[in-house]
């Protein structure tokens, strides 16, 4: 696995980052770019990435970057999907991003949402982790809100994980807390990996189909500069 590991603050070195809006036109490439943020109280977020990574082909991948705070770290990598098809002759090329899960780093997380396409929402479901859960989804409706992003258009996929710990809430029971309405959910072991592909499917199948919207509704000749 290919790595850079920075030991500093992550707030020092959020600005080597491409943060501005992921979802551009590479014309030589023929690629259209995608910007996932995988949200939530801090938990099973990088577990995600790191996951997603290992797994996927070396050849459809770039870098994984960790940007360490004192306490946590934020991850972020693209990728380029090889089965996902084509929007008007162009690939999607996916770049995915964790935030901080801790309240401190408030800033970096709505930074890191700058130019996003489409969020994963990652719940935990131990009991202990409700009210932080809640906490998390308020924080990412306020940080949209603040970067002029309406929250029920946006493209939103929620992720409850380790429901199959002792003790651990349902999936449902956790969906019902945080009000998900008609939005997808999904269960997910990100220790073994069981839902961590569907739900990274069901954030891209919804930005896509909003990415198809636009391009129908734009002018129908082919992608131009």
């Amino acid at each position: 696995m290919r790595r850079l590991l920075f030991a500093a603050p992550a707030a020092a070195l959020l600005a080597t980052m491409p943060l501005a809006h992921a979802s551009f036109i590479n014309y030589s490439s023929r690629e259209i770019n995608v910007k996932i943020v995988y949200y939530g109280p801090g938990t099973n977020l990088a577990e995600n990435l790191q996951y997603i990574y290992e797994k996927t082909n070396p050849e459809a991948k770039g870098k994984l970057i960790k940007l360490a705070t004192e306490t946590e770290s934020t991850l972020f990598f693209d990728f380029l999907p090889l089965s996902l098809g084509e929007i008007r002759g162009f690939k999607t090329r996916f770049h995915l991003y964790t935030v901080p899960g801790k309240i401190e780093y408030e800033a970096s997380r709505q930074l890191i949402l700058k130019g996003v396409d489409g969020v994963v929402f990652v719940a935990d479901a131990d009991p202990k982790m409700a009210r932080e859960n809640v906490r998390a989804l308020m924080s990412l409706r306020t940080n949209l809100a603040k970067l002029d992003y309406d929250y029920d258009s946006m493209p939103i996929v929620f992720q409850i994980a380790g429901t199959g710990a002792k003790g651990a809430l349902t999936k449902d029971a956790v969906a019902k807390t945080l009000f998900v309405g008609d939005r997808p959910v999904f269960e997910a072991n990100v220790v073994e990996g069981a839902g961590v592909f569907d739900s990274l499917k069901g954030i891209a199948k919804l930005v896509l189909m909003e990415l198809k919207k636009g391009a129908e509704s734009a002018d129908p000749s082919p992608i131009a500069p």
